[in-house]
């Protein structure tokens, strides 16, 4: 069996699999309502190759994985990116592979931040949201009434993530 160890998120790292959604300094930022509010402005790239799709914005409720995490399959969206934003202050876990043809052997492993959000670039492998410290909200925006958008793979073999 193989073992990932999960690394910690940066926007580096994972630029090859889609965007690293935060509040950061770095961020194009605008003050708003009346100086009360700053807005981290255009923080993923939503894309959507069909136009018959409209984006929605969610709340995905996911139970908390038991350590080490266990992953048997992975699933992308070819057609639309899909973004995730925590709503609580727990770290999560992310494992993507990059787009084309699934290839074991290229999966990765990150521990994201509180504060931290990915926005899955379309076709990108990823697994579901894995909640490490109790049970977690997250804003999801994706596209919907797209057919065909969801591909999943079931692994030969399991693949064991860690923390460090």
């Amino acid at each position: 069996m193989k073992i990932l160890t999960a690394q910690s998120l940066t926007k580096a790292d994972f630029a090859p699999y889609g965007d690293l959604v935060a509040a950061h300094p770095v961020a194009a930022k605008h003050m708003i309502n009346d100086g009360h509010t700053i807005r981290y402005h255009d923080l993923a790239d939503i894309h959507c190759q069909d136009k018959v799709a409209k984006v929605t914005v969610n709340i995905f409720r996911s139970d908390m994985q038991a350590l080490p995490v266990m992953i048997e399959k992975m699933e992308r969206h070819p057609k639309s990116s899909q973004m995730f934003m925590p709503l609580s202050d727990r770290p999560y876990l992310v494992v993507v592979a990059p787009p084309g043809d699934f290839d074991p052997d290229r999966v990765e492993a990150f521990v994201v931040r509180a504060g931290q959000g990915v926005n899955y670039h379309a076709g990108t492998w990823h697994h579901y949201s894995l909640a490490l410290e109790g049970v977690s909200d997250f804003l999801v925006v994706d596209y919907a009434d797209v057919e065909d958008n969801c591909d999943e793979v079931a692994l030969s073999e399991p693949l064991q993530v860690r923390l460090p």
